[in-house]
């Protein structure tokens, strides 16, 4: 029995000509996962726009029946590979998205709760990622931008509607293309390729993570 797996990524935003999410389901897109034969990947490209994000997400969701949905997004400055915890449900834009909308303290989903714990195994998948050599750390915060607020509509499409299907956010750094006149961390596209399917690989195979001290402050 195929065992579908959707992964998504953001288009560029903030001025970026490239954002390393799109760069990394490019590379992943419609094929088995090594090693799991029964695995498939599929990939979708979601708009950064509020609203239009959470309603493409759906809609491939409905077209592909995956078991497990992981959604990537670019964390400019950040140094890891970091599976979310929490989504919050709080819209608060400090730059537009990609149709000029700044919301400021706006519910994500109105009367949800106030925010939504990640079902990946993402201690796991931080502990696989670095016995593989690649920088991983749990993070405790999606922002309260387009990620964080995919990451909440995600979460509250699996807990009302999608009951069967487990999902969660994992962010990632910038390419090294993205950093030659800034000095920020960047990780090069292979080693991010291979993060992820990492963090498909245990998503498919663990639906409880471990106790590991693996987290940050922020």
């Amino acid at each position: 029995m195929e065992i579908r797996v959707l992964v998504t990524g953001f288009e560029p935003f903030g001025g970026e000509t490239i954002n390393p999410a799109l760069e990394v389901i490019e590379a992943l897109s419609d094929r088995a996962l090594d090693g799991h034969d029964s695995v498939r990947i599929f990939t979708a490209k979601i708009p950064t726009v509020f609203g239009q994000a959470i309603d493409v997400l759906e809609k491939e969701m409905e077209k592909i029946s995956p078991s497990v949905v992981i959604c990537i997004g670019q964390a400019g400055g950040r140094c890891h590979i970091t599976p979310e915890r929490v989504a919050i449900n709080i819209d608060d834009a400090r730059i537009p998205d990609n149709a000029g909308n700044a919301p400021v303290d706006v519910p994500v989903v109105t009367g949800g709760p106030v925010a939504y714990l990640s079902d990946l195994p993402i201690k796991r998948m931080v502990q696989a990622m670095q016995e593989a050599g690649i920088p991983a750390t749990v993070s405790n915060s999606a922002g309260t931008f387009v990620c964080n607020h995919l990451f909440y509509g995600l979460m509250h499409l699996l807990k009302t509607k999608y009951k069967r299907i487990r999902g969660g956010f994992v962010h990632i750094p910038y390419l090294p293309s993205q950093v030659v006149q800034r000095e920020l961390p960047a990780m090069n596209l292979s080693d991010m390729v291979r993060g992820l399917e990492i963090c498909v690989r245990v998503a498919v195979e663990h639906a409880l993570d471990v106790p590991l001290t693996a987290g940050k402050e922020c």
